[in-house]
């Protein structure tokens, strides 16, 4: 364990690491309940969607645990399935197995990017001020997601008015306060406040503790709340049918749909290479280009999504060094410590999309195992082994709400914001560029499209300042692979 590992040379110990795994998991277990509802509507057997999550989970995640020896865990990106879904299938026109046969050819391509070392040379062309701001960013944007899932935020109509052009009623939606009403609100208030007492007390174990401890208040509440004062749903845990993914015999369904299927529904697994996925994806001529740039979207979110991560996460919480950045650049192959995070990183979305689930990705709650302690790819391991396992023990893992979890994303995210003092504010061209790329990235829910922001606005600045030879080539060839990704499906 130390020799594969190495605890001792990363100040952790095995209980520390496990204990990070499943805070890591259970951060993110809310994947397995979301993907199947998300990918479901396109069609495709909700069951198997939730067993092709749980596969492409593991594997990913134990990729990058076994090879790079970091704290990470990937599952299907939250995002890519809903751009997987309502864009591509129900918004297109495309079938769900055409958009399985994209995200496969979306691997291959990055898998060929990593290996060329075109991938390294993309990260190490971000300007130093954008890294930092990456890494606030992704606080800002860590943040954002634990209080959208403490319930705390609703959006509700701002000003309505009369649109000329077509006539129609319009409102727009503005966030505000949830009703402290609510005994989900209430729940993830207690839940904050328990969480910020672990961390203030630096308790060992404090992470963990408090999502037990807020899980407690939250099975405490429904019991004390659960009359018909209560709002409709106010503690529905997922948007599926629990009953139907968890009677009996759910997991020998999950099965059949995923490698035998019936004939309305197809099976899942290496559906994407049959005549209704890869066979049929090139045959109408006049959709070739439009079949390419979504295959280009779909490819810069997740080469983007990763980077992103790694350079906010890896500098402030010191998984990645200064010395690991240097080290990635003088290295041949797959040397290094970055270099093979890349790598494991782009295993798995292929592999998902062989089984029957959209575009896998590194997940920024893995920060909440980081922040339980989480140093090596053993705390990895243990996300993995929990997700294989919770095929058996899901409507056990469902009890814990996202109110319990959500408090550490906010903790985490907020340490975070310490990169953005690294960034030169009294320099405006540093500033702008930098301010875009962490912004946009809570605004825009997406770490790819914070840095395509980023981006824009320092080409821009640059330009402004009479200073376009601090542009790297690399900057440039992105920021245009962006621009047509937003003109062609995003106007």
């Amino acid at each position: 364990m130390e020799k594969l590992f190495k605890l001792k040379e990363n100040n952790t110990t095995v209980s520390r690491e496990i204990t990070a795994g499943i805070t890591t998991f259970f951060a993110m277990s809310y994947i397995l309940f979301v993907n199947p509802s998300v990918l479901g509507t396109t069609g495709m057997p909700v069951q198997g969607v939730f067993l092709a999550t749980v596969i492409a989970s593991v594997v990913g995640t134990l990729a990058i645990g076994l090879i790079a020896n970091v704290p990470y865990a990937l599952a299907p990106g939250m995002g890519l399935n809903a751009f997987f879904a309502y864009t591509v299938v129900l918004s297109m026109g495309y079938s769900w197995q055409q958009a399985l046969a994209m995200v496969f050819i979306c691997g291959v391509i990055n898998i060929i990017i990593t290996f060329t070392s075109l991938r390294k040379k993309i990260m190490l062309g971000i300007p130093m001020s954008l890294q930092h701001a990456i890494g606030g960013g992704i606080g800002v944007f860590i943040a954002y997601i634990g209080i959208k899932n403490t319930g705390l935020l609703q959006f509700i109509p701002g000003n309505s008015y009369v649109n000329k052009a077509t006539g129609a009623f319009d409102s727009t939606m503005i966030p505000g306060l949830a009703s402290f009403h609510e005994p989900g609100v209430i729940v993830a208030i207690l839940g904050i406040f328990i969480t910020l007492f672990f961390v203030l007390k630096q308790v060992k174990g404090g992470i963990i503790l408090s999502i037990a401890a807020t899980t407690i208040v939250y099975l405490f509440s429904i019991t004390v709340f659960h009359t018909g004062h209560a709002t409709p749903n106010a503690f529905q845990l997922q948007a599926i049918d629990w009953n139907t993914l968890f009677s009996s015999n759910s997991i020998g369904t999950a099965f059949h749909q995923m490698f035998v299927g019936t004939a309305k529904v197809p099976a899942l697994f290496m559906a994407a290479f049959g005549h209704q996925g890869m066979l049929s994806l090139f045959s109408n001529s006049s959709k070739i280009f439009e079949v390419l740039m979504t295959i280009l979207a779909f490819s810069l979110t997740s080469v983007f999504d990763p980077i992103g991560t790694f350079i906010g996460t890896g500098r402030s919480t010191g998984i990645f060094t200064d010395q690991d950045f240097k080290d990635m650049e003088t290295s041949k192959g797959f040397s290094s410590k970055m270099d093979k995070a890349l790598f494991s990183d782009m295993i798995a979305t292929p592999i998902g999309a062989i089984f029957g689930t959209s575009n896998t990705t590194v997940y920024v709650e893995s920060t909440a195992g980081i922040g339980a302690g989480g140093r090596t790819g053993l705390t990895a391991l243990a996300t993995a082994g929990m997700f294989a396992i919770s095929t058996f023990f899901l409507p056990l893992i469902g009890i814990v709400p996202t109110q319990a979890t959500a408090p550490i994303l906010i903790v985490v995210g907020m340490m975070m914001l310490t990169t953005m003092k690294e960034i030169n504010w009294s320099d405006l061209s540093e500033a702008i560029p930098a301010f875009f790329a962490s912004v946009f990235m809570g605004l825009a829910y997406s770490i790819s499209y914070g840095i395509a922001f980023g981006f824009f606005t320092f080409i821009l600045c640059k330009v402004f300042t009479g200073r376009v030879k601090e542009v790297k080539a690399v900057v440039w060839i992105v920021a245009i692979l962006f621009a047509i990704n937003f003109a062609t499906l995003h106007m």
